[in-house]
């Protein structure tokens, strides 16, 4: 089956770091290979918010990628988030990540400039001319301070480098809209929305919580493709107390999975300043809904 330009279900992958800091590429293919081995993923996406993209440098960046890619980039679709707040900084990044053997590039609207629709279509055309592989649209209004506009996404879909969207925008009409006009692939960038989104034409998701239960999000996912929709609703719910904690609880995804992997014996290490990592009580919290989840039926 083809994973098309981004796969189905991918986790927004940790990049692992050493005790002191440094990043850390065997681990990562370590941890790669297991997501996509025996963790449910047949994506992986690189370098976003949950890979600490603010604290790599972009040597760092493209050496995980070229890392990854060599692990599993043979069954898996690695996608490179490259988004930054400058366009010709963006179109350093996707090149660089094009020449690293990244399947497609994860781009988010410009942030802190807060620039008109207009310009946040020009920003994202621009990287799309610049390289020769899918781009994904990043939409998470909440963290950029501009959402991508439903007249913006329906103008960007016409051109034939910009293939998706990682959705993160809390707003299922204009997502609706969206799909049912153009052939933008859907990902449910927020874990509470992987159904929902499922349900109105979404095609896949991009998920922190992945890292660590990648195999019962796709179990949602693959029954609800088979028809079951009662029994999707029942494993969506039951994963939930574990996704709450890990992404709505006051903490970081980037710090609860990596909290998590570590407490599991799985790569990790420390996040980098100014994320702070869980503390032990925070830890115990987040293992006991991981068993919960991974102990029912």
């Amino acid at each position: 089956m083809s994973l098309g330009p981004f796969g189905r279900t991918n986790a927004a992958m940790v990049t692992p770091f050493t005790a002191d800091g440094r990043l850390d590429p065997a681990a990562a293919q370590e941890l790669a290979v297991r997501l996509v081995d025996h963790g449910g993923c047949d994506g992986l996406v690189l370098n976003g918010t949950t890979g600490e993209s603010p604290t790599t440098t972009d040597a760092e960046k493209e050496a995980l990628v070229r890392a990854v890619v060599e692990a599993v980039g043979d069954r898996a679709r690695i996608t490179a988030g490259v988004g930054t707040s400058d366009t010709r900084h963006t179109v350093e990044l996707s090149r660089a990540a094009e020449r690293a053997g990244a399947h497609g590039l994860l781009v988010v609207t410009p942030y802190y400039s807060r620039p008109p629709q207009d310009a946040v279509a020009d920003h994202f055309r621009t990287v799309a001319d610049a390289v020769g592989i899918p781009v994904m649209l990043y939409d998470i209004p909440a963290r950029t301070g501009t959402r991508i506009e439903t007249e913006t996404m329906l103008a960007l879909a016409e051109h034939p480098r910009i293939a998706g969207v990682k959705d993160c925008g809390y707003d299922l009409l204009h997502s609706a809209k969206v799909i049912s006009r153009t052939p933008l692939a859907f990902y449910a960038g927020a874990e509470e929305l992987h159904l929902p989104l499922r349900a109105v034409g979404g095609v896949g998701y991009v998920s922190t919580v992945a890292n660590v239960a990648g195999a019962r999000l796709r179990a949602v996912w693959d029954a609800y493709d088979a028809g079951g929709t009662a029994e999707a609703a029942r494993l969506q719910g039951r994963a939930l107390p574990l996704c709450e904690l890990m992404m709505c609880s006051g903490l970081p995804g980037t710090v609860t999975a990596k909290a998590l992997l570590g407490a599991l014996g799985l790569p990790s290490g420390p996040v980098r300043a100014p994320l702070r990592c869980a503390d032990s009580a925070e830890t115990d919290r987040l293992l006991r809904a991981y068993r919960e989840l991974a102990d029912g039926d």
